[in-house]
């Protein structure tokens, strides 16, 4: 028997409805990849502009927030990431911490005299409770002790 006579089979239907799921799934991983790629870069804006607020305020670290962007914008648009990477501040200051795992002396003398100056202020000088006033020094201890721990880059090593 001709098998295009007899209509649609049991096996062409199951085909099609194979075809049409892979479709459908196609599709939907292509507009929740888009979706993620927008998720990212949103993320990587966020913690790129709080990075460079951390070059201004001591409380928030610059170079982890850097390092976030930068693999946010590398996973979900590589054209942002190309542009930090390229910055001609932000570039080299993200590669370096890369390469070398080392912050550069200079970087390190301002970073803790900026944080003890504006925290001991705030500890002296705001009107606050005391165990306020230690949180302000442990958070002080903390991060100078975090940013001493790592090694100093020298001029060598750029």
């Amino acid at each position: 028997q001709d098998h295009a006579l007899l209509g649609p089979q049991k096996s062409d239907i199951f085909m099609m409805s194979d075809f049409l799921f892979y479709m459908y799934l196609t599709k939907i991983f292509t507009i929740f990849a888009a979706s993620m790629n927008i998720l990212l870069t949103i993320l990587g804006l966020i913690s790129l502009g709080l990075g460079i607020l951390g070059a201004f305020l001591p409380v928030l670290p610059t170079t982890p927030l850097l390092l976030l962007a930068a693999a946010l914008f590398l996973r979900g648009n590589r054209r942002l990431y190309d542009w930090l990477m390229n910055h001609p501040k932000l570039g080299p200051y993200i590669s370096n911490f890369l390469k070398h795992k080392a912050i550069p002396l200079r970087v390190k003398v301002i970073a803790i005299s900026t944080l003890w100056i504006t925290l001991l202020y705030c500890a002296i000088f705001l009107d606050v409770h005391m165990i306020l006033r230690l949180c302000f020094l442990a958070i002080a201890t903390g991060v100078t002790i975090h940013i001493l721990s790592y090694k100093t880059l020298d001029g060598k090593d750029k």
